[in-house]
Parts: C-alpha cells; sequence; structure tokens
C-alpha cells in the first residue's frame, strides 16, 4: 500500500514495498548505504544555496507544547528571528520559562512577545473553537503522540503553509547496518507507532510537512534522565553500570542544535514532504558517555561497572537511561537540505548542560541508586559512597 508524493516531490510512503527515493517503509525491508557526508564536503556554496530558500518575512507560528525543554528553545529562537509565535498548552505550567544562559532583559522581552491559547489538546471540540477564525502559517508541533492528536488541528487550519512535526528516532525498525537513514525500514510495533500513523496522514492528505526524528536528546532543562542520570554517579563518586560490554554507539543531539534545525526548516522549500534525523556529528559508546560526562563536569574518569540485565529482575524499572543496543542515525540529509551544521561537540554540550543545570543544583529527578547497589552487590563491587 502505497501514498505517491504530492505535487513537487518530497516524500512516498511505502507499506510492504519500496518506491525508491525516501520512503516510510513499515517492516522489513533492505536497507540502502550511503556514506556519511562530513562537514569538509559542505561548501560555502551550498550554504548560500541553502540560505535562499528560508522564509523572507516574519511567520504567524502555532506550537503545540512549548513549555518545556526542546519547545522552550525553539520558540525563543522563533521570537528572536521576528515572528509571531503562539502557544497552545493546557495552561497548568507556565507559559515561559527562562533560559539557564538567560538575561532578565531578554527574558521580558520574549514574555512580552509570546502569545497563548489555554486549551487542552485532546479535547477536540475546544481545539476547534479556539483555533476557529485564527490564521496561523506554521504549525510547530512539538508535544503529538497520536494521529488523532493532529486531525482537529488540521481541521481548523485547512490554509497553513507548513506543519512541522517533532517525531523520532525511535521508529527505525533495529538492524544490523547502521546508521539509520530516512528510508530505513520502520518497526510497526514501536512505541512511537503514533508518529509513523500521522508522518503517514500528513503525507497521504498532501499536506506540506516536515517531520523532525531527533535521537537522544539532551541539554539543560532536559526533563528526560539522559546526561542527569549519569551526572548523579558522579557528583555522589559512585561507580556507573553500564550494561553488557558498553560498547553499544549510540548518537546524541543537543538541544540548541535541535532547535536550530526546526527553525531552518520553516519556509525552505526543500524541507516541503521531508522527513530529517537529527543528531550530533559523531557517535559515542555507553563508556564513552560516562567519560564525557566526567569530563564534562569536571571530575575524574569514573569507575565503570559492566553488569549482564539478564542477571537480574529490575522490576519493571530501568537500570540504564539508553536502550541497550546500537542506535544512531545519519544527520546528512538534514545538513545538506537545510544547511545545519550542529554547532556543539559531544563533551562541550554536556559541558554547557552540566553548568547551566546539574552543576546549579537544577535535576529534574533526585538520585536513586537502588538498582546501582543490586548490581554492585552482585558484581561484588564495593560501593564507594
Amino acid at each position: 500500500r502505497c501514498s505517491t508524493p504530492g505535487a513537487g516531490g518530497g516524500v512516498a510512503l511505502c507499506v510492504g514495498g519500496n518506491m525508491g527515493g525516501v520512503v516510510i517503509m513499515r517492516g522489513h525491508a533492505a536497507v540502502k548505504a550511503g556514506a556519511r557526508r562530513g562537514a569538509s564536503a559542505r561548501t560555502n556554496a551550498t550554504r548560500k544555496n541553502v540560505k535562499m530558500l528560508f522564509a523572507s518575512k516574519p511567520k504567524k507560528v502555532l506550537m503545540l507544547g512549548g513549555t518545556r525543554f526542546i519547545g522552550v528553545y525553539l520558540a525563543r529562537m522563533l521570537t528572536e528571528q521576528g515572528h509571531e509565535v503562539t502557544l497552545m498548552t493546557r495552561g497548568k505550567s507556565p507559559v515561559t520559562t527562562q533560559i539557564p544562559d538567560d538575561t532578565d532583559e531578554s527574558y521580558a522581552q520574549y514574555v512580552k512577545s509570546i502569545n497563548h491559547i489555554a486549551c487542552d489538546r485532546k479535547d477536540s471540540a475546544a481545539v476547534e473553537s479556539s483555533l476557529k477564525g485564527q490564521k496561523f502559517d506554521v504549525v510547530y508541533d512539538i508535544n503529538a503522540r497520536e494521529k488523532s492528536d493532529i486531525l482537529p488541528v488540521l481541521d481548523s487550519l485547512p490554509n497553513l503553509d507548513q506543519y512541522i512535526l517533532c517525531s523520532s528516532a525511535g521508529v527505525y525498525l533495529k538492524s544490523d547496518e547502521m546508521p539509520h537513514k530516512e528510508e530505513d525500514p520502520v518497526d510497526p510495533k514501536s512505541r512511537h507507532k503514533g508518529k509513523l500513523d500521522m508522518e503517514e496522514h500528513l503525507l497521504s492528505i498532501g499536506a506540506d510537512f516536515t517531520s523532525i526524528r531527533p535521537t537522544y536528546i539532551y541539554g539543560p532543562l532536559n526533563y528526560n534522565p539522559v546526561e542527569e542520570w549519569f551526572f548523579h554517579r558522579i557528583d555522589a563518586n559512585r561507580p556507573i553500570p553500564v550494561p553488557n560490554s558498553g560498547l553499544q554507539v549510540t548518537g546524541l543531539g543537543h538541544v540548541k542544535d535541535l532547535a536550530d534545525a526546526f527553525c531552518k526548516c520553516l519556509g525552505n522549500r526543500k524541507a516541503r514532504k521531508q522527513i530529517y534525523n537529527l543528531s550530533g556529528e559523531r557517535f559515542v559508546t555507553f563508556d564513552g558517555i560516562a567519560k564525557a560526562c566526567a569530563m564534562a563536569a569536571g571530575a575524574p574518569e569514573p569507575e565503570i561497572v559492566h553488569f549482564n540485565p539478564k542477571d537480574f529482575d529490575f522490576g519493571g524499572k530501568k537500570a540504564f537511561p539508553l536502550r541497550d543496543q546500537h542506535f544512531f542515525t545519519s544527520s546528512e540529509k538534514a545538513m545538506k537540505d537545510l544547511g545545519w551544521t550542529p554547532q556543539f561537540d559531544l563533551v562541550e554540550g554536556l559541558k554547557d548542560s552540566y553548568d547551566k543545570d546539574f552543576g546549579r543544583g537544577k535535576f529534574r529527578k533526585p538520585a536513586d541508586f537502588t538498582l546501582d547497589d543490586m548490581i554492585l552487590a552482585k558484581t561484588t563491587q564495593k560501593v564507594t559512597a
């Protein structure tokens, strides 16, 4: 079953088949290989050509979400670029959040420039009522999880120029060939299946959409325990338990780099009907993340304890914050089409996170070493703190 591209080309979606080019494939299919383009191959001429494709005038932007992490940075960047941004949230959390490296003056200016619609997106009637008569050029959908989440927005705003969706690299089918590229097979049983359903629907109705599939995102204000999990153990001078060999390779992307890429999609004709992976330029092992976090925190290299997860019953709790497998993607397409280059290398990005968040005594979850102690007791390691 296939949905063909709309006018102007773009993504083709196949279920159980391969149409060539960029596809969303549910189920097993051959993985297309391709060399990863390095920074040296991105010429100044290419960047100038891409820059010409960006929006030349301010846009009226509706952002669903925007009060946490990526949405906070993205909304800020869009307003600084002169766009009129309206956040649609339930109104249960503060509409604006001051980013850690902000000044009071610039934050006050941001607060004045942002608009807000208080509405629960799960209430279709409320969404349609709130958006009735409204005119927006672009939607940034940061927190949609299911196809049903986007339907009332699309119905209420039929004349959108662009729908930019935050998806997830977690949609890809596990593969022996890496890094994942946008045309790789996806997993219909993924817990991110709703993201695939949204991409498929936007394609099927001919919408001018752009879907972003990040890997692990990190940085100040991160509500997921990625770097924070490591920082807690480094701060307590404890061994860091890492599953199996610790040589599993993964990819992380800094929140500011991700927000920058989202901005570069706006008004970019090359981004129409396209899906992009986003991550940092370099990949890293689990052991490497532990060591990089210690460097970022200005701490000695940590003791790493490897364990076999099959030897333990953790009662459904996670003993490690990352999926125990190779998991990384190529961002070559985004770099080429969007003229985007990540600004943070891993240690620099982790230091930015540590200095502006954990290092200031701010974190989302308190330390819990219960599972660590279980692992260390069985691996005959002595708890040092």
